[in-house]
Formats: structure tokens, sequence, C-alpha cells
């Protein structure tokens, strides 16, 4: 300790940095400490996170958090508007403050860590940065000692890490004391100061995904393991992914920030070929029963039912069909025998080159499937032959999937959300990237933000979705989606079961519900995720909806709700004066008053409202719905009733 202190005395092994919002309500303080490093979050003068631990743990060297030196720093501002090929908002602004700050250890090897600290409007990020140095080229992270110290009676929403299946659980509202075992982030908190947290990360390459759990004095960041135990094997120089918390005034408004995307770089090449789409799907009917995805005498994938169903899609003006169960590997238990899984090979039953050539014929693109269920070995081996294939066959979406608990890596088991596990899906999304293939990602790695660089990455599932249907979801699990996983961007919730009353999956909302998904719950492929027949044949009214609501937005304004209880969003249309609005509530029902102000001044507005009828309810009356037309302006306000677990639907189009 002699020799420490005398070094400390010399270095510069105490400093402080602040970096101030744009607005200057968020201020995040970097402390150097005798050479240990620590940062805080306030906001208006009041603690968001008090001080936290940084540092990283290594394998076969000192760890890389304490007998630190400030070796320079710098400060600068960014301002700019970036345009996206698709999504909640057409335009988005990059406005925040950065900090950069160089360390070296004060003593040999003299190891150099950048720590690069952003404070945006609605929220604040850091990251680690670890130059190429002529001691170390590579490490091996054991650990990561990023700390979030919030109040232990702070309450939050979240759903535990390392379960069987993945992210598809129910959230559950617990004080911060009582997350002792690790969660998914996004993580969002209730502050006693009273403001709203979402603790996430963004830009998420060549690492495994953050998860956090409490230790004894914070939550602290939990990177999820490889087999071998370790968090990460990494080349210099390296970044890990951003460190980010959206820090807002409301619930509400947390589902306004676009900090995960502005973290991420633009695209370095050109994506005007993405096309967000809307799709049926041979799908539902497996799920209640009527068909199967193995091949038998009730075989969905058929070349007869893939014909019958891109009628539909050209009767119904919707312009993709998803196909599942069309090639050889669900024959028996499909879990077990996904190593054998072949995905060119379709079944006997399936004619590619006729469904093919007749989707073409009626101008409906093929969304193929790709369910590798975590045989990653399998499934690489095959990947790049088998987006030719598709390609060959004209299809450029793929709906991919990774059921099991875990994945095949090396013939070890990993965790999806392991560095390989994040490694190979983005060696899967850059591959299709350069075939001009979109996916929809299900049981994927949580999203960071990268959609924005790699815009082919149209949705993904990674929570609890509509296949849960028929006793494990309740109405109020989507009331706490907007709060919590749809903060991480947009999700394949599988809307737009009209057949809500069916006995084998009985569905636990109302009808009315189902179709405000379609603004509630954001994607950029769109299912309409029933069967054909009762939209065609049962409900025409409710499902000119789904046919006329838009994929991509122009912008945003969520407009009221409560973390699990409700929640309204207002939604434009790309490029368009029409506006999309729905809204959903729990068990409860519930009245609000809708306000019009966000409609330009002085024009008159025809609106198509879908709302549950006065008797709905989501046990006993699921089908009561009433469609009425009325014409709005600015300023207007209307009340409107949601039953409980229903919803509403309201189309306003300038007239």
């Amino acid at each position: 300790m002699g020799l420490l202190n005398k070094i400390f005395k010399k270095a510069k092994t105490d400093a402080v940095f602040e970096t101030t919002s744009p607005n200057g309500r968020l201020v995040i303080t970097f402390v150097l400490s005798r050479g240990e490093m620590f940062y805080s979050v306030a906001k208006d003068g009041k603690p968001v996170v008090h001080n936290s631990r940084l540092g990283l743990n290594l394998r076969d060297s000192a760890s890389l958090d304490r007998g630190m030196s400030v070796v320079r720093a710098f400060t600068k501002q960014k301002d700019e508007t970036w345009e996206a090929y698709w999504g909640e908002e057409h335009f988005i602004r990059d406005n925040y403050t950065e900090t950069v700050i160089y360390l070296e250890e004060v003593i040999k090897p003299a190891r150099l860590l950048t720590l690069r600290f952003r404070a945006y409007d609605d929220g604040v990020a850091f990251r680690y940065e670890v130059p190429a140095q002529p001691l170390m080229s590579k490490m091996v992270i054991t650990d990561e000692l990023t700390e979030f110290a919030f109040n232990s009676n702070d309450r939050s929403w979240s759903i535990n890490a390392y379960q069987p299946d993945r992210y598809e659980y129910c959230y559950l509202e617990k004080p911060v004391f009582e997350l002792r075992d690790s969660v998914h982030t996004p993580l969002t908190i209730q502050t006693t100061a009273g403001f709203f947290v979402a603790v996430h990360e963004a830009c998420l390459y060549n690492y495994g995904g953050m998860n956090v759990k409490m230790n004894n004095r914070a939550l602290q960041a939990d990177i999820t393991p490889l087999s071998d135990g370790t968090r990460a094997h990494v080349s210099l120089p390296f970044n890990t992914p951003w460190r980010m918390l959206i820090v807002a005034d409301s619930a509400i408004e947390l589902t306004t920030s676009r900090l995960m995307l502005n973290l991420n770089p633009a695209p370095r090449e050109d994506f005007s070929w993405v096309k967000p789409i809307k799709f049926l799907g041979i799908w539902w009917a497996m799920f209640v029963g009527e068909w199967t995805w193995a091949p038998s005498d009730r075989h969905g994938a058929t070349t007869e039912h893939a014909k019958e169903y891109i009628d539909y899609c050209e009767r119904l003006g919707i312009p993709g069909l998803l196909i599942e169960g069309w090639n050889d590997a669900w024959e028996g238990d499909w879990l077990q025998n996904g190593v054998n899984n072949k995905f060119m090979d379709p079944t006997p039953d399936f004619d590619m080159d006729e469904v093919c050539r007749y989707a073409r014929e009626k101008g409906v693109e093929i969304v193929g499937h790709h369910e590798t269920v975590g045989f990653i070995d399998n499934y690489e081996r095959q990947i790049d032959d088998a987006y030719k294939y598709m390609l060959e066959h004209g299809v450029k979406y793929i709906k991919s999937g990774y059921a099991g608990s875990h994945m095949m890596i090396n013939d070890k088991r990993e965790y999806h959300h392991s560095q390989l596990g994040v490694m190979h899906y983005q060696y899967a999304l850059e591959l299709a990237a350069s075939y001009g293939i979109m996916l929809d990602v299900h049981e994927p790695i949580k999203s960071t933000g990268i959609e924005r660089t790699w815009p082919n990455l149209l949705t993904r599932e990674g929570a609890r979705g509509q296949e849960y249907e028929g006793g494990a979801l309740s109405p109020s699990h989507t009331c706490f989606l907007p709060y919590t996983r749809l903060l991480a961007g947009g999700m394949d919730y599988t809307s737009g079961l009209f057949d809500v009353c069916n006995p084998t999956k009985r569905v636990a909302t109302t009808i009315t519900r189902q179709i405000a998904y379609y603004v509630t719950i954001y994607s950029g492929m769109q299912m309409a995720a029933d069967r054909p027949r009762f939209y065609e044949e049962n409900f025409p009214d409710l499902f000119e909806f789904i046919r006329n609501v838009p994929v991509s937005w122009e912008k945003t304004l969520p407009l009221m709700g409560e973390i699990g209880k409700y929640y309204v969003v207002a939604r434009q249309a790309w490029n368009r004066s029409d506006w999309y609005i729905g809204g959903v509530t729990d068990e409860n029902g519930r009245r609000i008053v809708l306000s019009f102000d966000f409609l330009e001044e002085g024009a008159n507005y025809k609106a198509k409202l879908y709302r549950d009828s006065d008797d709905a309810h989501y046990r006993d009356n699921q089908l009561g719905h009433v469609v009425e037309e009325i014409v709005v302006r600015k300023g207007d306000r209307l009340e409107i009733y949601m039953a409980p677990g229903g919803g509403f639907a309201l189309e306003v189009r300038k007239m």
C-alpha cells in the first residue's frame, strides 16, 4: 500500500467529470476516487442512480477496476436528425453531450481503458472501450462490475433470466431489494423520487447479453456466461455494448424514448430494398388442432392449403403468407429431432416450385420458415445454401425460430443470449442482408437497437406472445409490454385472433382488443394470425381495420397509460396524414377521454371507431363490439369505453 499511496499522489487518481444533457435536466457524473471508478445519475438535482461501481474482471490478469489514473478527457456535443428506413418514427433526433475519459493504470503493465459517457434529454449511456495495446491483444472477461445503485425500495417490473423459455414469461412487480435472482433487461423501475427508469443495453455485438441482479449493495450487471463460465473472449480493440438508462417523468414518457436506436450507428450500405410487410399464416390452425406441423392426414403446409391461403391473401388485401411445417423436420419429437432439420427438403405433399409460382402470379410474398430448434451447428452448415434456396424461389422474408432451452454450438450447450448465441444471430442477420433477405426472429436475442444498422431485421418475438393464449396470458400482460419489453423495439405478437371463443385456445381478450394490438404493439412485420375464413366470413367489419392499418409510422405519440393497467397510443401513417389510435386495458373496464389535439388545425377528419360494446367482457362476451363513424377536428374530445380485457381502435382520415 505504501508504494501505491506514493504513486496515487503523483498520478491523477482523483477526478470528477460531469456530463449534462442538452436540456440541463440530466447529469451523469464520473468519479475517480483513489484510482477506483464510479458513476452516478441525477435529474433536476435529485438522485436517480447513486454512486455505482465500474470495472471489468479478467481471467489471467488483474481486474480493470482500480489503480487507474486520468490521462486526458474531452467533451463534445452532437445534434442531428436521421431518417429511418421504417419504424415507429420516420425522423429521429440524435442530440447529446458526450464525455470521453482516457484512463491508464498507475503501475505496470499500465493498461489503457476508455470510458465514454453520453447524456441525452431522455436518458444516459456509457460503455467501456479497451484499445489495442502492446502488452494486451486479447481479453477473457469473467465478470462485469457495472452497478446500478437504486434505492432498495424502488419498484421494479421484470422477468427472471436463465429460464427454459428464455424471455417468454409474465412480468412481475417487486421492490428492487428482492431482485436477488438475475432478471432480463429492459428492467423498468419507479424511483422513490418519482422518476421512471428503464435499464437496458444498446449495440450488443460479440458479447453476452446483460442481465442484472442484486449484490450486497446494488444491482450489478450479470453478463450471460458461456459454457466455460466466462462472459466473453474478445480481441482488442473492443467496445462493450452501451449500458443505457432511459429516465422519464412518467411511465408513458418512457415509451417515447429513441435512446436505444440513437446509440447504434447508421447503416453502412443502402437498405432501400427493405419493406415492412403484413402477412397471413399457415400457423394458428395448428395451435388449435385443426392441422398439424408434421405430415399427416391433417398436415397444414400442403400445396393445396398454401394455394388456398394465397387466394385469401389476394382477396383480403394482405401482401404476405407465412408457411410453417413445409420442410422435412417436424416428425416425432421435433424438439429433440431438430439436430436433423433440413432447410431445403420440402415434405412430399408440398411443392415449393408450384407454391412460389402461384404466389408470384397472385402478387403475394411468401414468408419462409426456418425452425432451428437451437441446433446451431446443424443450421450453420446449411444456412448459406438455405438462403440461396429461398431466393431461387423468390422468397425474401424468413421467420426463423430457436425453440428449446439452450443452443447447441460447437457441440456444447450455450444460452441463447451468451456471446456465442449473440454471434450466431448476428451472423445469420448479416448473411441475410447480403442476400437481400428480411428476418422475423423468434426465440431471439433481445433487441438492442441493431435494427438501425441492419434494417433487414424487421421484427423479433422475445416475449410471451399469443401462442400462450388458452390460459397462460392475462389481459394485463399487454399492458405491461409497452413499458418493458417494447422499450427494446418491435415485437411479433401474432395479433388478430378473431376465433377468441375457441375452447381449445380460448383467448383472454375481447375481439376489438385484437385489432387494437396493431397500434399498441409495434412490429415491422405484422401478422394477421387467425385462419382467414374468420376474417372474410365472420367479421369483415373488424378485418377492414387490419387491412387498412399501416406497418410503419411517420410519428408515434403515446397518449396515456399506467404500467400493467392500460396503454393508449396514436400513430401517424408513414408519409400520410392518416392517424391510427389504439388502446388496451387490463382485467378492469375503463373509460378514457381521448383528445385530438395532435390533429392539423382547421382540417376535418373522418374517424371510424371500433370499440367494445357496453356489455363486452373478455370472459363471457368476447365478441361484443360496435363500429361507429364520426367527424372530428383538432381540440375535440371523445369518451371511449374499454371493457374488461378489452380495447379500441380508431382510424382517422383527413377529409
